[in-house]
């Protein structure tokens, strides 16, 4: 057997090997993090994260429920997931053969000026003929660049469901954030509406003594001008309790009165849990943008290095097996059997430079999922010493606003008594109810701070550490 017909063969295949070559090296690192979080301080090392969230709430945990049944951006995030398995589906079946089958009837005629004039054999200028194919092409895939694009696809699988993560980490955490804005509006509204009583009373009082001729007509005055002032201060936080209600709605794509109807339901106490602990490296695997970045940056690397093999030459097999007849009752005949096998060997020579100016943009993606892996890794970071602050800051206003509330309740409790007893003057006493009035409002909006600190620090660590999003889900649908 000579090898001759296989020289040019082999020769296209030497000169494309010569083409070939590694990917360009690019570092990619893993990010050094810090061995603690600054502002991590007071933290219990037995506390859960998953205590953070307004478990205890039944407003979050229905609205909670019916956002991740029926949340429109969590469904595109899931149909995200899907259409990336079904790209990591076809990278896996261009590995397999494809087989294809034909048939088909061709009617032809043929000019006889194509012929001789004294031809020596009989002339059909009339053909018709009848064919069926069953074909068969692969490529063995020989140096893996099918191989390292199925991988991008698959990691992009895993990019797709960190990113459905993300948004369901968002979703939670808004929902919760949303509920703890509506009961400190509530409170704080509660807090107005005793303020408004308070000076309606003063009112009240006032105008007694005025009839009574034992104080002036201006006490009343400012007693009401106070009782305005919290009626005004009443009807800019209704503004605000609309503005959350139409923000749920969005979130929970449910309608008003569904969503009114889980706010308006009777809370418990709120709790206050202390922080837990965490580890800066526990963001990596915790936070899903992170490992969205990540499997990102690893399916960049598989894109680079499926590119570079292009370089390589592609080999092909292919075979074809069929039957052709002139006639009908002949086509299962043994002599209409038809067939092929072929082999071929494609490889770059000459481009002038299009696979390296392909490689050269391989390359700069990964560079640039390098980069938005480590922003990614810092912003993580960075949010998670931001929560660990907000907690201990919120911790800290919250406690001195509850002390100058009480502070101020005693000291217009102690007023009133010696107005009352006509020790002190209106002023004196009316001073003291403003000062109460703010310090009530204050501290309620400072409780509502501290405890949505806890959920924004849930957020930036990444969810419940101990069993990820699914616990939280699944606490949520208990």
């Amino acid at each position: 057997m000579t090898l001759r017909p296989l020289f040019p063969l082999l020769a296209a295949a030497s000169l494309a090997a010569c083409a070939g070559g590694p990917p360009p090296e690019i570092a990619t690192p893993t990010p050094e993090l810090p061995q603690e979080f600054l502002f991590a301080t007071g933290v219990d090392e037995r506390a859960s994260l998953a205590a953070l969230l307004p478990s205890d709430d039944p407003a979050f945990i229905a609205l909670s429920r019916q956002a991740l049944a029926n949340s429109p951006t969590l469904g595109e995030a899931l149909a995200r997931i899907e259409q990336a398995r079904a790209g990591a589906a076809r990278a896996g079946a261009e590995r397999l053969p494809n087989v294809s089958a034909d048939a088909s009837v061709v009617r032809s005629r043929t000019n006889i000026g194509t012929f001789p004039e004294n031809a020596p054999f009989e002339l059909d200028l009339d053909q018709t003929n009848y064919a069926a194919n069953i074909n068969a092409r692969w490529d063995p895939d020989i140096f893996g660049a099918l191989r390292t694009q199925e991988r991008a696809a698959i990691l992009r699988v895993d990019a797709a469901k960190a990113g459905a993560s993300a948004v369901r980490l968002a979703l939670i955490t808004e929902i919760a954030a949303t509920v703890i804005d509506w009961r400190t509006l509530a409170n704080r509204m509660d807090e107005l509406r005793s303020d408004r009583d308070a000076a309606v009373e003063l009112s009240r009082l006032a105008a007694v003594r005025e009839d009574a001729g034992i104080a002036p007509g201006f006490d009343r005055v400012r007693a009401e001008s106070a009782a305005a002032a919290s009626r005004s201060r009443l009807a800019a936080l209704a503004s605000e309790r609309n503005r959350l209600a139409g923000r749920m709605v969005t979130l929970t794509a449910q309608p008003l009165p569904e969503v009114l109807a889980a706010l308006t339901s009777e809370a418990g106490t709120p709790s206050m849990p202390d922080a837990p602990a965490t580890l800066p490296s526990a963001l990596l695997n915790n936070r899903p943008d992170v490992v969205q970045a990540a499997a990102n940056l690893a399916a960049a690397d598989a894109d680079l290095a499926a590119t570079a093999r292009r370089r390589f030459p592609r080999f092909d097999l292919s075979a074809a097996i069929g039957l052709l007849a002139f006639n009908p009752s002949e086509i299962f005949d043994e002599d209409s059997i038809v067939g092929a096998l072929a082999a071929s060997v494609v490889g770059p020579l000459l481009d002038f430079g299009r696979l390296e100016a392909e490689i050269d943009g391989a390359a700069a993606g990964k560079k640039a999922a390098f980069e938005a892996y480590r922003g990614a890794v810092f912003t993580a970071l960075g949010d998670a010493e931001t929560a660990y602050g907000l907690v201990t800051s919120g911790d800290a206003e919250a406690q001195a606003a509850v002390e100058e509330r009480d502070s101020a309740q005693r000291a217009a409790r102690l007023a009133n008594d010696r107005y009352e007893a006509g020790l002190a003057d209106f002023l004196t006493v009316l001073e003291a109810r403003r000062s109460a009035d703010a310090s009530g409002e204050r501290a309620a909006a400072a409780i509502g701070r501290a405890r949505r600190a806890r959920v924004v620090l849930w957020q930036a660590v990444g969810g419940d550490a101990a069993g990820g999003d699914q616990e939280t889900n699944r606490s949520i649908s208990q």
